[in-house]
């Protein structure tokens, strides 16, 4: 019997280096606020955070409701007009994502960000047709480091969690993997290693990842299927922060 293994790549920082554009978008509609958060408040308190945390926080009130749908608009609004002109993949991911379709991956994108940003990145990026399953925000009820993202879509691909890697590059994300009892690869496109909880693995890009080295993360494999036997079906999911 084949086993199926699941793969889970976070949006934000793992397919593309969006969170500088981010910071500007927050900064923009802080600034209109009378609010100016410090570099290192953002690096605590706005990468791979909610945005109801994030306005909550900075705001020092809850933010509920239509206030809250019409404040995120307004921001993510800032940030797709800031990013339009700048949608760029990490270095090799289209690659990898080529090569783990060559070897009949089935690939996925799970995302706690709006639909409308996902779809920007879908629309410029050239993955969408490899992809088997998108989620963004509008599907979960709770946010990293809830492990929600996660577990449904390794639920709906039909995967145990202990059988899901997932690429991250934020606390609170490598934070909702652990939580969701799966392997992880931190991605340094926002913090250092030391910054993130520890991971399975710690990468920059994609330019030296392949199918193979995916493979090797389980390395349960070889005790569970008899020498010979082969494996063909591993799903890959890709998420968001």
């Amino acid at each position: 019997m084949n086993r199926d293994i699941a793969v889970i790549f976070d949006m934000d920082g793992v397919i593309c280096h969006t969170n500088p554009y981010h910071s500007m978008a927050f900064r923009e509609f802080f600034s209109t606020r009378n609010l100016a958060p410090t570099d290192d408040e953002f690096a605590e308190h706005m990468f791979g955070k909610s945005n109801k945390y994030i306005l909550t926080h900075f705001l020092k009130r809850p933010v509920e409701g239509e206030e809250f749908l019409q404040l995120e608009e307004e921001k993510e609004g800032l940030f797709r007009k800031i990013y339009e002109p700048h949608v760029s993949p990490i270095k090799g991911i289209v690659e990898f994502i080529a090569n783990l379709n060559e070897n009949n991956v089935r690939l996925g994108v799970a995302t706690s960000a709006p639909y409308a940003n996902l779809e920007l990145i879908l629309s410029k990026v050239p993955i969408r047709e490899t992809m088997g399953s998108i989620m963004a925000s509008e599907d979960v009820k709770k946010h990293k480091p809830d492990p929600e993202v996660y577990l449904t879509s390794a639920k709906n691909l039909g995967v145990m969690p202990r059988d899901c890697v997932v690429f991250e590059d934020s606390f609170s994300g490598v934070t909702a993997a652990l939580n969701a009892g799966m392997k992880v690869v931190g991605v340094l496109s926002s913090h250092t290693k030391e910054e993130l909880p520890p991971c399975d693995l710690y990468i920059d890009d994609y330019t030296a990842l392949s199918y193979q080295a995916i493979l090797q993360l389980f390395d349960y494999i070889e005790n569970i299927f008899p020498v010979g036997l082969m494996i063909t079906n591993i799903i890959l999911i890709f998420a968001h922060s």
